[in-house]
């Protein structure tokens, strides 16, 4: 299993400075993050054997919107020993929509 505990990730295609910062106790995996448009945000899940994340995620934007989904995370190793996460999400509520991005594990 991947130990996600004290990684950071970031979208590369995004200049925002979002930046969420992971914890793992056993299974349990949690995150915060912030920065760019988003106040506040927050992940939790777990991950399996192979290190694939399942999580619910939650955020406030500094326009007081509220935004919650779902996302699965599949890790891909990169060249450099970094992580990178295949996230394929999905967000609810009134501006619901599906989609896949990318994470980069910074150091």
């Amino acid at each position: 299993m991947i130990n996600y505990d004290g990684r950071r990730f970031r979208n590369p295609d995004s200049d925002d400075g979002v930046i969420a910062r992971y914890h793992q106790q056993d299974n349990l995996v949690w995150a915060e993050f912030s920065g760019g448009k988003v106040r506040r945000g927050a992940l939790n899940g777990t991950c399996d054997a192979d290190g694939i994340l399942r999580l619910a995620y939650t955020m406030v934007l500094h326009d007081g919107e509220v935004v919650s989904g779902f996302a699965r995370s599949e890790p891909e190793h990169t060249g450099t020993g970094l992580l990178r996460l295949r996230e394929e999400w999905e967000r609810y509520g009134p501006n619901s929509t599906t989609g896949v991005s990318y994470l980069e594990e910074v150091r």
